[in-house]
């Protein structure tokens, strides 16, 4: 009945503020949290659509109606899908809209206003990440025969219970020894499917900054190059790149995923997402407090920007030639605001089997071929615990003294693993001591998102592994 309550206030608010609204961001946060939620809807069903090729219906009834908030605007909300125009196009109760379009090689982004569409375009060459991914991509990977104990093991990892909500476990990919041992898709995905990572984003992010720093353009250590920050009275003038990788810049920037936080705001309702978060007052003094913010990946992603070029075909060229190309990466799309900004904190697609090339980076202290990508002490740096927490530098984290680390250690996982971590259960697990790379992808929206079936899959794995 309480829901039932707030719905019905809601249209009532909606009705009466849609009629004198400005603009998004004056909105209320109780209709803010609307237009946020179509904001979700048009962006996600876009991705889907266009970069993974998956059914629109599906996805929304599976990634987007079971999400917080989402169900209080089910029943009002409609989405379009214009396949000619490659657009979404959402409304709410015809109060409220938004529309997310797909433009070559960059791939989705929500329209703020009627010049933002061609604000960023690029056409990258044959083969670019970002160009759509051929169906008959090919692997260097090798494909070891089925293991019958890690096909059960698969199987209990794919398994559905009587419990609500379902896991929806979309694909497995285990990697041992740079070998394919274990491999299983759901129906509608496959091997080529790039699929939204959301924050395993944020590890992404965290490698280019550190090709950066092996260039010698950028040093952790120095204070971030943002000119809205350059200043030196200015108390933002202080925080560190460190600071921003490891979520202890200080910077006002909650992340509740209410639709009325400020992350909320940056990544739904505003063309330059960096922009908001670079004017985000400090609440804290940058290094003596962790909280988990995007905003702090969305800075990143602009210095990432203006350090190889200021444009989106600089980022997209730099991505190839740096990380991409070498590890082998064809199906990796990422996904820009309209500045030409990476959103490096959670629209980067990719398959499964190039997020493992992605997590064989990391199992490799940071080499591929014996070429080096990633500066010498990266891995460690990207793994070590930041203050009393189990985030480290765009990873979780196994290693330090946090009561979940070491929950997650008795329960088998290696005391020296680390893995990436995005909404609905998105994982690059890496197991350096086990040779070992675990990527679990799905749409698990239950608690933890399936964190214990990783953990199983993690303590499972290995005692089935043939030893060197």
């Amino acid at each position: 009945m309480a829901a039932k309550r707030f719905f019905k206030t809601i249209v009532v608010l909606a009705a009466i503020g849609a009629a004198a609204w400005a603009g998004s961001w004056l909105l209320a946060p109780p209709l803010r949290g609307i237009q946020v939620g179509t904001g979700v809807v048009s962006h996600t069903l876009c991705s889907g659509v266009f970069v993974s090729g998956l059914d629109p219906d599906r996805l929304y009834a599976e990634a987007v109606e079971p999400g917080f908030g989402q169900n209080l605007l089910s029943k009002h909300l409609k989405y379009q899908i214009d396949r000619k125009e490659r657009q979404v196009t959402v409304t709410w109760a015809g109060l409220f809209m938004s529309r997310a379009v797909y433009r070559d090689g960059l791939g989705c982004m929500i329209l703020h206003g009627p010049t933002n569409r061609d604000a960023a375009t690029y056409t990258p060459n044959a083969g670019m990440p970002g160009a759509v991914a051929s169906p008959k991509a090919t692997t260097a990977f090798e494909v070891q025969p089925p293991n019958p104990a890690i096909e059960s093991a698969l199987d209990r990892a794919f398994a559905e219970s009587s419990q609500q909500p379902p896991r929806q476990v979309k694909a497995i990919l285990i990697l041992h020894k740079g070998r394919v041992v274990g491999e299983r898709y759901a129906p509608g995905y496959d091997a080529n499917t790039p699929i939204l990572g959301y924050s395993l984003a944020k590890s992404v992010t965290n490698a280019l900054i550190g090709i950066l720093v092996r260039q010698g353009k950028l040093s952790v250590a120095e204070r971030a190059p943002v000119s809205a920050w350059s200043n030196p009275s200015d108390p933002r003038h202080a925080i560190t790149i460190d600071q921003l990788l490891r979520m202890t810049s200080g910077l006002a920037l909650e992340e509740s995923d209410s639709g009325a936080d400020p992350v909320s705001r940056m990544l739904f309702l505003e063309s330059d997402m960096a922009g908001f978060a670079e004017r985000a007052r400090l609440e804290a003094v940058p290094g003596s407090k962790w909280q988990y913010s995007s905003g702090n990946t969305l800075v990143l992603s602009r210095i990432i920007r203006d350090a190889v070029g200021g444009h989106a075909q600089d980022v997209v060229e730099f991505a190839q030639r740096e990380l991409f190309g070498p590890l082998g990466v064809t199906t990796a799309t990422i996904e820009f605001d309209a500045t030409g900004t990476p959103v490096g904190s959670m629209y980067i697609l990719a398959s499964a089997r190039d997020w493992a090339r992605f997590g064989s980076l990391f199992l490799n202290d940071g080499v591929i071929d014996g070429k080096r990508i990633l500066p010498v002490g990266w891995v460690n740096y990207s793994a070590s615990p930041t203050l009393d927490t189990d985030y480290g530098a765009g990873f979780w984290t196994n290693r330090g003294e946090h009561g979940d680390a070491k929950y997650r250690i008795e329960d088998g996982m290696p005391a020296d693993s680390f893995y990436a971590s995005g909404n609905l259960g998105q994982r690059i697990f890496i197991a350096p001591s086990e040779n070992l790379v675990i990527v679990r992808l799905g749409l698990t929206h239950s608690p933890g998102q399936d964190m214990k079936g990783l953990v199983r899959l993690a303590a499972e794995i290995p005692p089935l592994l043939s030893k060197p």
